[in-house]
Order: structure tokens, then sequence, then C-alpha cells
């Protein structure tokens, strides 16, 4: 008994009360996310659509979410992180009924497409409220929890959703715009406004660094990583796409889909506890290229799956390189992002994320059409392959570069306090790397 509650005490002791409140928000939201988990389902057998035309829609999805990552990020630290989550998730549950009313192919893409622009647009405002309240020492504790929460919904999602579909597909829609609104009203009534904003002065004559999104487009070592998360994503997000019309080629109906796809939740929820204990102190670039690899196993034996069994053992196998990544990327991107830059930072990684949700769909369509259920299982093999070398090359200047972070504590470089900056000046101040920005990711 005392080894078990030491061991929750380590998982989930100390953290801060806004964070439970953040968590509380994520499982919610996460239990009624039903519409993503099926809409290639209810695109192909519902509406009838081909499924180039489904992987359309959902790389529509991706390209609103691309933008919304991208509008959410500017305002998580312009405008602040609460309001910019109230404003993203009442958008999303207003364009969640929508889609869900929508019939003709236009409307159902115009619906994805601005589902996706609110849906995504919270992500960055989401993350960086989560980084402001937790301190360093307890992120990966914190990140690991928030995404046991994530996949706890999911594992139950994943299995409502098949039963409350037999019942009308737009009672899929409704419970998700229900959950998102009950979310936005649990951070709106709990949660603080986090932002804290920086007042900078420069001395005469000193010269002012470029703007947010120059800095930005010039660290190549955090480009590098959003870089290496696109190609893993297109990888991962093809559960979403293609998966689901494989196994409906097989012979296999939604429910059944459902309970697979399950598997992936069950599996986080029952060890995802366990892994910040198995991952502290180990290499994150070796973490990081050993669930690309694993991932790329899972999907590459896809191909050769036609049973439930075999798609379950696939599921399970990517499933454990997902566990590996998601707490190692969330502390990494954390520890890239200045601090003065930190929504906007979430944004551009959050937007590797919707590039490959626009992508993905619509890639592993067109692949799967030219070459061959074969070819695309084995092609995410390869991706996560070279992904995985590509992580073992770039570690160490990622890790050169959260260090410099840490050492420097400010994202602004030091001035001599002679004069207040026009508006302007100030914001470009704020927007100074910790350290010298090295051209490139």
């Amino acid at each position: 008994m005392r080894t078990v509650q030491g061991w929750f005490r380590d998982t989930a002791g100390g953290l801060p009360r806004s964070f439970w409140y953040l968590w509380t928000g994520t499982l919610i939201n996460r239990l009624g996310s039903f519409v993503l988990i099926f809409l290639a389902i209810y695109l192909t057998r519902e509406r009838g659509f081909s499924a180039v035309q489904a992987g359309l829609v959902i790389g529509l999805w991706g390209v609103g979410g691309a933008i919304g990552t991208t509008v959410g990020g500017t305002l998580t630290d312009r405008w602040g992180r609460r309001p910019t989550l109230l404003t993203a998730h009442l958008g999303a549950a207003t364009m969640m009924v929508g889609l869900g009313l929508a019939r003709p192919l236009w409307a159902v893409a115009a619906g994805a497409l601005l589902l996706g622009l609110f849906a995504e647009a919270a992500r960055p405002a989401f993350g960086a409220m989560m980084v402001d309240v937790v301190p360093e020492k307890d992120r990966l504790r914190a990140f690991s929890l928030n995404y046991w929460a994530i996949n706890l919904g999911f594992a139950c999602a994943a299995v409502l959703a098949g039963l409350a579909a037999q019942a009308g597909y737009l009672l899929l829609f409704l419970v998700d715009a229900t959950t998102t609104l009950v979310t936005a009203l649990i951070i709106f009534t709990r949660v603080k406004e986090t932002r804290v904003a920086l007042t900078v002065v420069v001395a005469k004559g000193a010269v002012v660094p470029a703007g947010a999104l120059r800095t930005i487009l010039r660290d190549r070592v955090f480009l590098g990583f959003v870089a290496l998360n696109l190609f893993a994503a297109l990888v991962f997000l093809q559960h979403i796409s293609m998966l689901p019309i494989a196994m409906g080629d097989s012979g296999l109906s939604p429910a059944t889909y459902g309970s697979v796809i399950a598997l992936n939740g069950v599996l986080i929820v029952v060890g995802q506890l366990f892994v910040p204990r198995l991952i502290s102190g180990r290499s994150r670039s070796h973490v990081l290229a050993l669930s690309a690899l694993i991932m790329g196993v899972g999907f590459g034996l896809t191909a050769f799956a036609d049973t439930v069994w075999l798609y379950g053992l696939t599921v399970l196998i990517w499933t454990l390189g997902e566990m590996l990544n998601s707490p190692s990327n969330a502390t990494l991107i954390a520890e890239l992002s200045p601090a003065a830059l930190r929504g906007r930072y979430q944004g551009v990684f959050s937007l590797s994320w919707q590039l490959a949700g626009a992508s993905a769909p619509i890639l592993g369509g067109l692949l799967r059409e030219q070459a061959g259920n074969t070819a695309l299982w084995l092609a995410c093999a390869a991706i996560g392959a070279l992904t995985a070398i590509t992580h073992l090359i770039s570690g160490p200047a990622r890790e050169r570069r959260a260090a410099q972070l840490r050492a420097a504590g400010t994202p602004v470089a030091p001035v001599t306090l002679t004069r207040t900056p026009a508006p302007e000046s100030a914001e470009a101040a704020a927007a100074s790397p910790a350290a010298p920005v090295r051209a490139g990711s």
C-alpha cells in the first residue's frame, strides 16, 4: 500500500490547482470527441462521398487547423490565453453542429475548414497555459497526466461513438459540441489568465531584434524539430483517415473499427503514467528516435492485416511509440520556446500537426489509390525509420539550444535602461531569443 501511495504521490502530487482544472477540461472534451474518429466513415458511408472526396474534406479540416494554430498562437501572446481559449471553444461548438447539419459536398467542406480553424486555435493557448502554470521540474509528469486524460477520454469516446452512430450520426456532432462548451465553461470560470505582460526598455542606439515571426523563421533548431514532428504526424494520422477505410475493405464494421482503435486509448490509460519514470534521465533524442521507429513498424505491419486481431496488434505496436513520443515532445517544445513567444512557438509547432492533418489523408488516399494498400503502409514504415535516424543526428543541437534558454532565464537580450521604446520596438525586443539565433532550426 505504501508503494502504491508513494507512486501516486510521485506521479500526481504537488501539481498546481490550475493544472487540474485544465486536466479536467481535457478529459471532458475528449470524452465527447466523437466526430474526428468516425469522420471518414461518416463521409463515405452516410454521405456517399468517395475516398478521395473524404480525404479532401479531412484535409480541409487540417487546412483550417493550420490557419487556426497560426492565428491562435498570435492571439495567445497578444490577447491572452483565456479569451483565446473561450473564443476558440465557442466557435468550435457552433461549427460542430453546422458540420453535422451540412449536406452538399461544398457545405461539408466549408464546415470542416471552419471547424478545424476554431478547434485548433485553442491548442497554442492551452499549451502555453499549461507551461505557464506548471514549474519546469514537474512538466514531464504534468504532460504525461494530461496525455493520459486525452487517451482515457479517447478510449471511451471510440467505443461510445460506435454505439451512438447506430442511433444517428447527428448525435455524434451534438455530443461533441456539448463537451466542448463544458470545457470552455470550466476554463473560463476556474482558470485565471496566465499571460504575463513583459515591459521592455532599450538603450538609445541599441539594435532592436527582428519581430516574432522572423525570430521563429531564423530558429533552425526549432524548425527542424517541427519538420520531424510533421513527418511523424503524416504516419500517425493515417489511423484516422486510411485505417478505417482499410478495415472496411476487409469487411469489418464501423463498430469494429471503434473497438480496435479504442485499444490505443486503453493501452495509454493503463501504461502512460509509468512512462515518465521509464524515460526520466534518458536522452530525449534516443527516446524520440525509438518512438518513430516503433510507430513506423506498427503502421507498416498494417499492410499484412486482414483480421480484427491483426489490426488490433498493429494498433498496440504503434501506440507504444506514441506513448514514448508525447511527453518527450511536450517537454522539449516547452524548453525550446522563449517565454515571451511561448504562444507563437506553440502555434508553429501545432502547425506541423495541421499540415499533416491537411496532407495525410490526401497523400494517403492518392498513394493507396495509385499504388495499393500495401505500398501505403510500407511507406509509413520507411518514413518512421528515416525520422528515427534524423532524430539521432539533430538531437544534440536541440539539447544545446534548450540549455542556452534555461541558462539565460529570459528571452530578452540584456539592455541598458535609458528610454522607453515605442510599442513596435517593445514587441520586437520581447521577440529576441535568449541566445544568439544560429541560422537554422
